[in-house]
């Protein structure tokens, strides 16, 4: 169990570290990817403010040669007419996009001056204006003999003699490259070193919360080793799963210590029961052999009547602890307890009937007819001269109600007569006393088909039962 448990704890470790790095992995990835399009978008803003600032000054009427251009490295600067000549280049830029910029480069037939533009070119811009629209893309440039990548924002304009120019400035990628590079790094290392301190967190957490399931599975192991159910598993003070664990398991065991206790008793009180006749039957069997003359069958057929009964008692009782369920067939209590009471012929109080009115119950008539037969014969025992038996029908309910005029039974004791092997002391007094197994057998029977069966009054036992349909 300690190894299962420790399974557990290295599940949800493991478990809440996968989630975690999954987590971080994903935020990790979509902080630099921010990161990259702001860099990436300020590098842009850099390259635009550039390069229309070279704009504005060719707007303005700044000659060529003597544009304030950006430094070269930080910023590449080229200013190039509509076909392609070089007007004006960065310090130290060589190229760009592997393109040689040199001063007058470029061109594919001889270069054009001002005076020879129409002044309709270049978007409609006329002289001195700064075309609104930019174009942003990247590339590279060789600056001194260094190659690096930058982002390029391009501006259009006319010069005062409408002249049209291409302003192309860079902004370096490098630093964003760098800064990208540094946050990736402090992740990488930072990542496995909060993964352990999850798992271990995690680990302790875990380990915490299992803690009262080891207490309840410790004293669970001993109970079953001691076989003392009165034992009871530790209650944690929280009232979360793992406390309602542990008081359901206690209210198990104390269900299962009174079944035991139960079935003890049980044993014991049949053991009890069963020994009287069959030694008193083995006693008259001894004796008739040894002397045939004075075998007493009357007393001999009354034992073998008594162990009958008691066996198929506890044949029933048997039946019923293992959960037999009644017989799902439709049963006319009134025409049953006609029927029952014309075969009692021998009883020493006769029995009167009642009232008798229909209707229809769901269950076994073979049980039914038993708990009957159980309530008469109680009946006739305590009866000083009648037994009356009656079904009136209450709602949706049959009642089924035996009574007699007997002393009947004390309000302390009317949930206890229904106990199996109990019997009241005027019963012990009576030769046929019984096993004090009929009420019981009667009360199971009544609860396994939906129903009830108590004393009512002193001497009133009513049994009620569901109306069928």
């Amino acid at each position: 169990m300690g190894r299962a448990l420790g399974s557990v704890r290295a599940r949800a470790a493991a478990g809440a570290t996968v989630v975690v790095a999954l987590a971080l992995v994903a935020a990790g990835t979509a902080v630099l990817l921010v990161l990259r399009g702001h860099l990436q978008n300020q590098a842009g803003l850099q390259a635009e403010v550039a390069a229309r600032d070279v704009a504005g000054q060719i707007a303005t009427g700044t000659p060529y040669g003597k544009l304030d251009l950006p430094d070269g490295e930080d910023r590449p600067v080229v200013v190039t007419r509509d076909d392609g000549r070089v007007l004006a280049v960065g310090e130290d830029v060589r190229a760009v996009d592997g393109k040689p910029v040199g001063k007058g480069a470029g061109g594919s037939g001889p270069g054009r001056s001002a005076d020879d533009e129409d002044g309709d070119g270049g978007r409609g811009l006329r002289p001195g204006e700064i075309d609104d629209d930019v174009d942003i893309r990247d590339g590279s440039a060789d600056v001194d003999g260094n190659v690096a990548g930058y982002r390029f924002a391009a501006v259009e304009a006319k010069d005062s003699r409408g002249a049209q120019a291409t302003v192309r400035a860079g902004s370096a990628l490098a630093p964003e490259e760098d800064t990208v590079a540094s946050v990736r790094d402090a992740m990488l290392i930072g990542l496995p070193l909060l993964l352990v301190v999850v798992a271990g967190v995690t680990w302790l957490v875990t380990r915490r919360a299992l803690r009262p399931v080891e207490g309840i599975r410790g004293e669970m192991a001993a109970i079953t080793a001691s076989t003392d159910l009165s034992r009871r598993v530790p209650v944690p003070s929280s009232r979360d799963e793992i406390g309602r664990l542990a008081r359901t398991t206690n209210e198990t065991l104390a269900a299962l210590e009174l079944s035991v206790e139960r079935q003890r008793r049980f044993v014991a009180d049949a053991s009890h029961e069963l020994r009287s006749p069959i030694a008193s039957l083995r006693t008259q069997l001894e004796v008739a052999v040894a002397h045939p003359e004075l075998l007493d069958v009357p007393g001999a057929v009354v034992d073998t009547v008594r162990l009958q009964r008691l066996a198929a008692d506890l044949l029933l009782l048997a039946r019923l602890d293992a959960g037999e369920r009644p017989a799902d067939t439709r049963v006319e209590l009134a025409a049953m307890v006609r029927e029952e009471t014309s075969q009692r012929v021998a009883d020493r109080v006769p029995v009167r009937i009642g009232e008798l009115a229909g209707g229809e119950v769901a269950g076994s008539r073979g049980q039914l007819a038993r708990v009957l037969g159980n309530l008469l014969d109680n009946a006739q025992r305590h009866a000083d001269g009648s037994v009356r038996v009656a079904v009136v029908r209450e709602g949706e309910e049959l009642a089924l109600r035996v009574e007699d005029d007997g002393p009947g039974v004390p309000e302390s004791e009317r949930e206890r007569i229904f106990e199996r092997f109990v019997r009241l002391d005027d019963a012990r007094a009576r030769d046929d006393g019984g096993a004090g197994l009929g009420l019981a057998i009667a009360r199971d029977v009544a609860v396994r088909h939906g129903g009830s069966l108590a004393v009512r009054t002193g001497s009133v036992f009513e049994l009620r039962l569901p109306v069928a349909g």
